[in-house]
């Protein structure tokens, strides 16, 4: 199911029809892209059609159903769908991609490209186009020219292309075991894109910034650290910070600590330096509780010798 909210996967048939933009994605845990369906009846979830893009004719499967409302610009439009032919084109190539991917590895080595991981190999559905993908994080410029050359060489019928990814596609590619002990990592089993991550949202979640606690096994910030974000922004907006001054049942004391969705903090004791939990509405704000009792205390001015009528002093 896609993970955007605006596209639909369920509901009747007759509805599906009527919706004249379509999702459709390339891979099996793909981006989805937008295509308009007016040309194209009676598409299905799950039906495997060509489209047009800037690489070429390319089969993609339907993914759902995209409220026309939400159009935005022109959409390319879905040619037809795939033929069972094509379909069966589309696997002999498919199996076919491993061994691509290991040549290149090996002419990769013979040309000394250092720093070069060739992540995988991916076939067009008809066989005209290799796309070879690759990571590369050296801090020289990386000419492919000769390994684009031996490949075209090798590959013959096929186009060759390569195109470089990042760190967490590669870590995608490869699947596995995660960080944090799932036999699948998250961007292997569900994440279609990868949202940007920053160091602050390990802060606003209260967890050990120790690269190991932080770091998937891509080397990056794990994609894990977004989930719940948002929640303890919204949670932490409505509790004091740490080393704010609060007055607790148990007198005065400083914030030590944050528990953002239990709606509590730790407080250090002023009187007895004791570190006590307390909930939201058990504390008070030092300061606005010192100048509230000094707005009280002070005199009214604006009526002297007592008699004071403003209610300033009530």
């Amino acid at each position: 199911m896609s993970s955007n909210p605006n596209v639909t996967t369920g509901g009747k048939a007759a509805a599906r029809t009527k919706a004249k933009i379509v999702a459709i994605r390339f891979q099996p845990l793909g981006k989805l892209y937008h295509f308009d369906n007016a040309g194209v009846k009676d598409l299905r979830t799950g039906d495997y059609v060509l489209v047009s893009t800037r690489r070429g004719r390319e089969m993609g499967e339907v993914a759902g159903f995209v409220d026309p409302s939400k159009r935005r610009g022109k959409l390319k439009p879905i040619e037809r769908r795939a033929t069972a032919q094509e379909l069966v084109l589309r696997r002999m190539w498919q199996r076919k991609e491993l061994e691509a991917m290991i040549e290149c590895r090996a002419k990769s080595s013979e040309l000394d490209l250092e720093g070069v991981k060739i992540a995988r190999a991916e076939y067009s559905y008809d066989g005209s186009r290799v796309t070879f993908l690759y990571n590369y994080e050296g801090d020289e410029k990386l000419d492919l020219n000769k390994l684009r050359n031996a490949m075209q060489k090798a590959m013959k019928k096929s186009r060759v292309e390569f195109r470089q990814v990042g760190p967490r596609d590669v870590a995608k590619i490869i699947g596995g075991m995660g960080a944090c002990g799932l036999e699948t990592r998250c961007c292997s089993m569900f994440l279609t894109e990868f949202s940007p991550i920053s160091i602050k949202m390990a802060k606003a979640q209260g967890i050990s910034l120790n690269p190991q606690e932080i770091t998937g096994m891509c080397g990056r910030l794990r994609c894990c650290l977004v989930y719940e974000y948002e929640q303890y922004v919204e949670a932490r907006k409505q509790l004091p910070k740490v080393k704010k001054r609060v007055v607790t049942p148990l007198g005065e004391g400083k914030v030590t600590e944050v528990l953002a969705l239990k709606q509590a903090v730790i407080v250090r004791l002023a009187e007895d330096n004791r570190r006590v939990e307390f909930l939201k509405h058990e504390i008070e704000p030092y300061e606005e509780l010192q100048a509230l009792k000094g707005k009280a205390d002070s005199p009214c001015d604006r009526h002297e010798g007592g008699g004071c009528d403003c209610g300033r002093n009530d």
